[in-house]
């Protein structure tokens, strides 16, 4: 998903589509969100995540998840602000490069 203003994409959000086996029910990753610099702060984020959350509510999603580094505290503060709650699972990596 997109968000214009005029013709300029100011925003976008990247959501993944998966069957989560502890759920047995669709769910959505949030792999990616990001806001121009220049457009934060008036409301251009919470109505993408906003429309992310629609649109998986829509297509059966039981639940969205989605990482953000554990220093942007400022992020953090967004996504609680949208009900979002840190979960107990612990993210680990594999780099392949």
């Amino acid at each position: 998903m997109v968000a214009r203003q005029g013709d300029q994409i100011v925003g976008m959000v990247n959501l993944l589509f998966t069957i989560s086996t502890a759920l047995g029910e669709r769910v959505a990753l949030l792999e990616d969100m990001v806001v121009s610099p220049t457009d934060r702060g008036i409301g251009v984020g919470t109505r993408l995540l906003s429309e992310a959350i629609s649109y998986s509510r829509v297509h059966g999603c039981k639940r969205i998840t989605l990482l953000t580094d554990q220093i942007n505290e400022s992020d953090q503060r967004f996504y609680a602000k949208q009900g979002f709650v840190v979960s107990s699972m612990v993210p680990m990596r594999l780099s392949l490069t």
